[in-house]
């Protein structure tokens, strides 16, 4: 068990090493997915005074799923020319819940003006259109917005923020949709997935998913990964963070550190310089120690939000 827990260990930290891509920019496919009607809503429940939960019959998921959503403290029924954020969450466990249950997303979203949008994305659903299998991200480019926005009056301005895979996919999806959001924030998000293709596929196919089913080819990640589609951010509002997964401050252990959040550290300073060199506007909050955990995404969210949602 021992020599078993080790390789995935191992396996985890090769995913996440830290080379550089080095590649100009590919542009993204077209969706290989079609779609068969339109999403609907199959049922809404109010989870609290501000949240609903709405299931979502999903013809690119092929399935339901959920999403929840949070209303501004001063919406009502009519309301319009609301902005909008979209929350990803992480891979592996979990899922959008997590934000809401674990991310304090409540307090820190209380007195804002923004329409909360927080969708299902699949334990490892990496935000893309699989060529083998859901398209997760017309779910969530395509269908949620022409589904969901109008109901609570959301007008054309959209952030976009995600942690760990999710920070994946907030930058990704800022990336291959020009236009549609104003600012991005990832939070310990894996910004270059080409760093090492064996190791990244040998984590995938440890939680059962073949990478090819995912992005195809290898020869063809370059299309998916922000780091290098730094060109398409030009003209956003971004704020990217990590800590280099030494237990920090906001650790219950002093003795248990991060290898995956180093790694993760690597790739987010490779990044940055790339952006750096585009000539985009950028914030970087490389905190120093700090693990790959809840605690340090609480902290950066709250850094995050002046710019995913400055005050006009």
């Amino acid at each position: 068990m021992r020599t078993r827990r080790l390789l995935l260990v191992l396996a985890s930290a090769v995913l996440l090493s830290g080379c550089q891509s080095g590649v100009a920019p590919v542009e993204p496919p077209a969706s290989t997915q079609s779609s068969v009607g339109p999403a609907t809503v199959v049922s809404r429940d109010v989870v609290d005074e501000r949240t609903d939960r709405l299931t979502i019959d999903s013809p690119a998921i092929g399935g339901v799923r959920s999403v929840w959503v949070m209303r501004p403290a001063a919406w009502k029924k009519g309301s319009n020319g609301w902005r909008a954020l979209y929350m990803l969450h992480g891979c592996c466990a979990g899922g959008a819940w997590d934000w809401l249950k674990t991310g304090e997303v409540e307090r820190m979203t209380a007195d804002l003006d923004a329409v909360i949008i927080v969708p299902e994305g699949g334990s490892m659903g990496w935000y893309t259109d699989w060529r083998d299998g859901p398209a997760w991200e017309t779910f969530h480019m395509t269908e949620l917005p022409a589904l969901i926005e109008p109901m609570y009056g959301v007008g054309g301005r959209r952030a976009i923020v995600g942690y760990s895979m999710g920070g994946f996919g907030a930058l990704g999806y800022a990336a291959r949709h020009p236009g549609m959001f104003e600012a991005a924030a990832s939070l310990s998000g894996a910004l270059d997935i080409r760093n090492d293709v064996q190791g990244f596929s040998v984590f995938l196919r440890s939680h059962g998913v073949d990478s090819e089913d995912v992005w195809g080819d290898p020869s063809g990640w370059a299309a998916d990964n922000p780091a290098d589609q730094v060109t398409r951010l030009k003209g956003l509002r971004l704020y990217v963070s990590s800590g280099n997964g030494d237990a920090g401050p906001l650790d219950a252990r002093t003795d248990v550190g991060s290898d995956s959040e180093a790694a993760i550290m690597r790739q987010n300073a490779t990044f940055a310089e790339a952006a750096e060199k585009a000539g985009l506007a950028i914030t970087k909050d490389f905190y120093g120690d700090g693990t790959h955990t809840w605690p340090y995404w609480i902290r950066s969210l709250q850094h995050a939000l002046p710019i995913l949602l400055p005050r006009d």
